[in-house]
């Protein structure tokens, strides 16, 4: 038996690929093929999938990913993930500088798609039924942030936690997040919102705050000094935005790991709040917030 091949690390995985297909055995090649055709849509596929489209068995997807040095199917698409993300321009990860206004639109909306579906298949919902549970018991909840990305999102869960009657707030200030912390205790949580996860005075609330007794919840990604600070750790990857240090992607990953927190929550906090939900939508139409409705209610309340 040949001796396996080791990944190469000097040339990119997307490059190996192209330069060894017509190498390959006609039913592998077929299989890197059809990666080509699509990378970010393979990313985000299961074998199954990507043996059907490449028309192989999905023992043949395993054999291909081996003989480009990966141990798993998983292996190989993390490498080609982390590939893709330095692999386009400073525009976009996925973009090149002549795309068309149809290819950019379509690339940047895979690239958004692939990475929730990544993080549909990775989140860990005995992790998020764990932080629903403290939600639930929480006398209260101190939102923690650093950088407009994360306090948008932080904010955004302050505002759900108190429309389903949760005693929440929100602040991204370093002296507020400090005096916040020394007033957290027992039953309380510090839940601190933070993709890249090493601001000093974050951590230093965090750290103060759970020294006092309180669950530490933490959104970012694993292995950040955050994460190891925190009890409970809600854990995002997304592939790195060439532009910013928190892009979209993270973005829309933090906002659906809220939602799905929340509904989460709202289910253990049983049919009550799903009527107080309902009540508040009845409110905020009838003075016109986020309705078309408002218009006609005050020439009514206008007329003798």
């Amino acid at each position: 038996m040949p001796p396996k091949s080791q990944p190469n690390a000097s040339t990119s995985l997307l490059q190996q690929l192209r330069d060894r297909q017509a190498m390959l055995p006609d039913a592998q090649g077929q299989v890197v093929r059809s990666i080509l055709k699509d990378p970010q849509a393979a990313v985000a596929s299961t074998v199954e999938v990507i043996a059907h489209s490449a028309g192989v068995s999905m023992p043949t997807i395993v054999r291909t990913c081996r003989s480009f040095g990966y141990e798993s199917v998983r292996e190989f698409m993390v490498a080609l993930a982390q590939d893709l993300a330095v692999s386009g321009t400073f525009l976009h990860r996925s973009v090149r500088q002549d795309d068309s206004a149809e290819d950019v639109a379509a690339k940047i909306v895979r690239a958004a798609t692939s990475s929730l579906t990544h993080l549909g298949r990775n989140l860990d919902m005995q992790v998020i039924d764990q932080v629903a549970e403290h939600l639930a018991s929480a006398q209260r909840v101190d939102c923690y942030s650093v950088g407009i990305g994360s306090t948008f999102i932080a904010t955004e869960l302050q505002i759900r936690l108190m429309r389903l009657g949760r005693n929440a707030n929100a602040t991204y200030d370093a002296h507020q997040q400090l005096i916040s912390a020394s007033n957290l205790g027992k039953g309380d949580v510090a839940f601190a919102v933070s993709h890249v996860g090493r601001m000093p005075y974050m951590l230093e609330s965090v750290r103060f705050a759970r020294s006092q007794g309180a669950t530490v919840i933490a959104l970012t990604q694993m292995g950040t000094p955050l994460a190891e600070l925190a009890d409970l750790v809600l854990a995002t990857a997304v592939p790195q935005d060439a532009v910013m240090r928190v892009g979209t992607e993270t973005y829309l990953s933090h906002l659906v790991v809220i939602e799905i927190l929340m509904v989460r929550l709202a289910q253990r906090l049983g049919p009550e709040v799903t009527a107080k939900l309902q009540s508040f939508r009845q409110l905020l139409n009838k003075y016109g917030f986020d309705s078309a409705e408002f218009e006609g209610n005050a020439q009514s309340d206008a007329q003798p």
